[in-house]
C-alpha cells in the first residue's frame, strides 16, 4: 500500500523545481532590463551632469543707511514694498542743515563783497601809483633834458670866452703897443683911443661871457638838484607800485577765503540734501528697522532694498565636482518653494577660494591635529531669463541647480 505523505512530499518537490526553473529566466530577464534601465537614466539624466541642493537665491542687496546724523520725522515705506530708483524713502529733520546752509550761504556773501571791494580798491591803487611813477618818469626825463642843455650852454659858452679872451688879449698887445707908439708921437691920438677902445669893448665882452657861464653853473647847480629831487620822487614812486602787489596779495588770500566758503556752502547744500534718503536701486524693502523719531547716525543701516529683479544663484559644489565646471555651462535650477518648476540659467563665476578659506576665521590646517575635509567653493549662476511673475523668487530660498559640464563654455559642445 503506497505512503500518502511520501506521495505528497513528492508532488510539492516537483512544484517547487517547475516553478524555480519558471522564475529563473523571468528574474534574469527583469534584472537585465533594470541595469540597462538603470545605465539609460544614468546615461541620459546623470552623465556629464553635476548637482547639488547647497544652493540659494541670492543678491546684491544695498543697505540703507544715512549720511548725516539726524531725527527721522517720516518714513514713507514699509517691508515689502517696492520701490524705484530715486524715491524717497526716509526724510529727516533738515532744520540744522538748512540753517548751516543759510549761515555758508551769508560768509559767502561776505567774501564775494570783500574780493569785490579789493579789486576794485586793486585798481584804484594800480592807477594811481602807475600815474605817480609816469609823472615822476616825466619830470625827471625834463630835468635831465634841461641838465644836459644847460651843459650845452655852458660848453658854449665856453668857447665863446675862449674867443673873447683872446680878442682880449689881442686887444690888451695892440694897446701897449699903441701907448709906447703915440708916446713916440708916431701915432695920432685918434688910433692911440681906438686901441684903448677896443681893450675896454674886449674886456667887457669876457666879463659877460663870464658871467653868463656863472649864470648858467648856477642854472647847472639847479637843474642837477631837480635832477636829484625827481629821481628821488620816482623813486618813491616806484615804492608806491610795491602796494599794488600788496593788494594782489590780498586780493588772492580774500579769492582764497571765497572759494573756501565756497566749498563750506557745497558742503553744507550735500548734508541738506542727505536729509532725503532716496532708493539706490529698483528693488523691494526689507528689514525695516526705523520709526518716525529715531535719531539715525551715519553708516547706521535701518532697511535694505532687494533688488528681486536681478537676483542669482549661488550654489556650493564640493571640490571634487568643479573638475569640468567652466564658466558659460547651462544649469537647471529648481526651487525647493516650486515642485515640478524648473528655471534655466548659466554658470555665470566660480569663486576664487573657498568657503571656508573667505569665512571669518579660516581654517588653520598648519596647526594641531588635521582632518581631511571635503571643501566646497561658491559657484554663481544668473538666470537666463526673467523670473516668471507666476513663480517668484526670494532672497535666501533654496534651490536645488545641476550643471550640464558636457559643454566646455557658452554654446561649445
Amino acid at each position: 500500500m503506497a505512503n500518502p505523505v511520501h506521495d505528497m512530499g513528492e508532488a510539492e518537490g516537483q512544484s517547487r523545481n517547475t516553478i524555480r526553473k519558471w522564475l529563473w529566466p523571468w528574474g534574469a530577464l527583469l534584472a537585465s532590463l533594470a541595469a540597462v534601465f538603470a545605465a539609460g537614466y544614468w546615461w541620459l539624466f546623470m552623465y556629464g551632469r553635476v548637482d547639488t541642493d547647497d544652493a540659494y537665491v541670492k543678491a546684491h542687496s544695498a543697505m540703507i543707511s544715512s549720511r548725516v546724523s539726524g531725527t527721522v520725522i517720516e518714513v514713507l515705506v514699509d517691508n515689502d514694498d517696492a520701490v524705484k530708483e530715486g524715491q524717497v524713502l526716509v526724510q529727516l529733520d533738515p532744520k540744522d542743515y538748512q540753517t548751516a546752509v543759510d549761515g555758508a550761504q551769508a560768509l559767502l556773501n561776505q567774501r564775494d563783497a570783500d574780493v569785490k571791494k579789493s579789486a576794485v580798491h586793486l585798481a584804484l591803487v594800480d592807477s594811481q601809483t602807475q600815474s605817480q611813477v609816469e609823472a615822476a618818469e616825466a619830470l625827471l626825463q625834463k630835468a635831465k633834458e634841461d641838465e644836459r642843455a644847460t651843459a650845452h650852454q655852458i660848453q658854449e659858452l665856453e668857447k665863446k670866452q675862449a674867443a673873447a679872451q683872446a680878442d682880449y688879449t689881442y686887444a690888451q698887445e695892440e694897446y701897449d703897443r699903441y701907448k709906447e707908439l703915440y708916446r713916440a708921437k708916431t701915432v695920432s691920438q685918434q688910433a692911440y683911443d681906438d686901441a684903448r677902445k677896443n681893450v675896454k669893448v674886449a674886456e667887457a665882452n669876457v666879463k659877460a661871457v663870464v658871467a653868463q657861464i656863472e649864470g648858467l653853473k648856477a642854472s647847472l647847480l639847479a637843474a642837477e638838484e631837480q635832477v636829484n629831487q625827481a629821481q628821488a620822487n620816482l623813486e618813491i614812486a616806484q615804492s608806491g607800485r610795491k602796494q599794488v602787489q600788496i593788494e594782489q596779495h590780498t586780493l588772492e588770500s580774500l579769492r582764497a577765503q571765497r572759494d573756501e566758503a565756497q566749498a563750506t556752502l557745497e558742503q553744507a547744500r550735500l548734508d541738506l540734501s542727505y536729509c532725503t534718503i532716496k532708493a539706490p536701486l529698483d528693488g523691494s524693502i526689507a528689514q525695516r528697522n526705523v520709526q518716525v523719531g529715531d535719531r539715525v547716525q551715519p553708516g547706521v543701516p535701518f532697511m535694505s532694498v532687494v533688488p528681486l529683479s536681478r537676483i542669482y544663484a549661488e550654489a556650493n559644489f564640493k571640490e571634487t565636482q568643479l573638475t569640468h565646471v567652466r564658466p558659460g555651462q547651462p544649469v537647471v535650477i529648481k526651487a525647493d518653494i516650486y515642485p515640478g518648476v524648473t528655471y534655466s540659467g548659466r554658470v555665470s563665476g566660480i569663486r576664487p577660494g573657498t568657503g571656508a578659506f573667505f569665512s571669518v576665521l579660516p581654517p588653520q590646517n598648519a596647526t594641531g591635529n588635521w582632518i581631511k575635509v571635503v571643501q566646497r567653493v561658491p559657484v554663481t549662476i544668473e538666470f537666463e531669463k526673467p523670473v516668471p511673475p507666476e513663480y517668484p523668487l526670494r532672497v535666501g530660498l533654496s534651490l536645488t541647480v545641476t550643471v550640464d559640464t558636457r559643454k566646455k563654455a557658452s554654446g561649445a559642445e
